[in-house]
């Protein structure tokens, strides 16, 4: 197999697994685990995979995105840890707005249960897993449901969230950098996110330390529109320091 197969056929692998290791491709692919680690060097350098100790993971762009299933599986003691965190910046908030992704979903899941709360959200999976807490109420934001992350889009969504003043915001990204601000690859979830950021009094950002630095397809807010970054120890202190400056307040966990 040429490298350029071999590379395309890593490529697939890992967008349809969500991830893939050193070992088990040279395996599957019959050849050296040294080439393996070259073919994931030249894929992380076209900007298709992000490699991590043993292996890689695919990088989301405007023609990819990762499915919530797959999103479920990678970097969940950290998620878990992050989502708690921001949970316990609910404060005097009655009004929430819950993005959607696998972190928000575990910030939702990680509320206080002892006081009632109005959750708004474009999630299925939020609006199921919430709907059944006898404290909040869920408003579940109606639009056309993209199968990738089973979450509402378009100009239905947008409207309703048009409408309300939500005190607040638990917003979720592909990627987070100084330069671009938040990103995700598809525009109609731009959209969305957008609007969610004008119509909440505060803004709450989550994200694991591989967020940092990363650009996608469409940019929706700056890091200066949030309140509070929450974010893992791995992403380092110096950096964390540099998105101080740029306004929020950064916690890492």
């Amino acid at each position: 197999m040429a490298a350029v197969e071999r590379q395309r056929a890593i490529v697939r692998a890992a967008r349809r697994a969500g991830s893939v290791e050193v070992t088990a491709l040279a395996e599957e692919l019959r050849v050296a685990r040294e080439t393996i680690r070259r073919d994931l060097r030249v894929l992380e350098a076209h900007g298709l995979l992000r490699r991590t100790h043993g292996g890689a993971y695919p990088v989301e762009s405007a023609s990819f995105e990762t499915t919530l299933a797959a999103r479920s599986t990678r970097h969940v003691p950290e998620k878990r840890r992050i989502a708690a965190a921001a949970a316990e910046l609910v404060g005097d908030a009655e009004t929430i707005f819950v993005d959607e992704g696998y972190t928000p979903q575990l910030i939702a899941e990680s509320l206080p249960r002892d006081r009632r709360l109005t959750l708004v959200t474009a999630s299925l999976a939020v609006a199921s897993a919430m709907a059944a807490v006898d404290e909040f109420t869920v408003l579940l934001l109606g639009g056309r449901v993209r199968d990738a992350t089973l979450a509402t889009v378009d100009h239905w969504v947008t409207d309703m969230l048009g409408g309300f003043v939500i005190d607040l915001g638990f917003i979720g990204a592909n990627g987070i950098s100084r330069e671009h601000g938040l990103t995700t690859p598809d525009p109609a979830v731009a959209e969305v996110k957008r609007r969610a950021v004008a119509v909440s009094r505060r803004r709450v950002f989550a994200g694991i330390h591989t967020k940092f630095g990363v650009a996608s397809f469409c940019r929706f807010a700056d890091v200066s529109d949030l309140d509070t970054v929450v974010t893992s120890v791995r992403l380092p202190a110096a950096e964390a320091q540099r998105y101080v400056l740029k306004g929020p307040q950064v916690i890492r966990v």
